[in-house]
């Protein structure tokens, strides 16, 4: 495996809580310090990096936009 470095500042430590594995896409349950976060990947990425439950892996959040709401 070849090192590298990204761009993106959101890289957030986590672990896999449950992979939920469909005709495409698989939805990867993350528990990152308490915080539950879901990832959307291809169940081709899935297999491609190893992912299983109990596995260690480093989210990273690369978004264009973020929308804030408040109540009325």
């Amino acid at each position: 495996m070849v090192a590298m470095q990204l761009s993106a500042r959101n890289k957030i430590n986590a672990r896999v809580t449950a992979i939920t594995r469909g005709e495409a896409t698989a939805n990867v349950e993350l528990d990152a310090n308490g915080t539950r976060l879901v990832a959307s990947i291809t169940v081709e990425a899935a297999r491609e990096l190893g992912l299983a439950e109990g596995r260690d892996v480093i989210a990273v959040v690369k978004a264009s936009d973020v929308i804030i709401a408040v109540p009325d």
